[in-house]
């Protein structure tokens, strides 16, 4: 039970690392402020950071990891999109991260409470990235 909550555990967060690089990626070229362009940049590598470390514990136990519901992620690169097309403005840019971050955090915070069995290792990886997430949305208010 304790190997298999873990492995499900680091999918999600591995899946959850993958959206939030993605988003980064999709609004980064749009961003105007450059102390907000470093701080999304500097989440980014702190994002990658975590992924290595959550990559190394799964390939002990010879996962692959999961990638982010495809559905999920083109619903948000159509939304990010589309709201970018009528206002290529930081504050939306602020206002899309503030929800992609808030539904991160909602979400990991769910599967912390579903996976208990899992390890202390991954539950530590999950809470650091759940910090990252709602830090990043508090540092985010600043622009909307």
């Amino acid at each position: 039970m304790i190997e298999q909550d873990t492995i499900r555990l680091l999918r999600e967060c591995d899946a959850g690392i993958k959206m939030g690089v993605a988003s980064i990626d999709d609004v980064s070229d749009h961003v105007r402020n450059s102390h907000f362009h470093d701080m999304l940049r500097t989440c980014r590598n702190e994002h990658e950071e975590l992924k290595t470390e959550i990559q190394e514990q799964l390939d002990r136990f010879q996962d692959e990891g999961k990638n982010p519901n495809p559905i999920a992620k083109g619903m948000s690169w159509i939304k990010t999109n589309m709201k970018l097309t009528m206002d290529e403005s930081d504050s939306t840019i602020a206002d899309l991260m503030t929800d992609g971050c808030n539904m991160g955090v909602k979400s990991l915070s769910r599967y912390l409470n579903e996976y208990k069995a899992a390890d202390e290792r991954s539950k530590d990886i999950t809470k650091r990235l759940i910090h990252l997430e709602a830090q990043l949305a508090e540092d985010m208010r600043a622009y909307l």
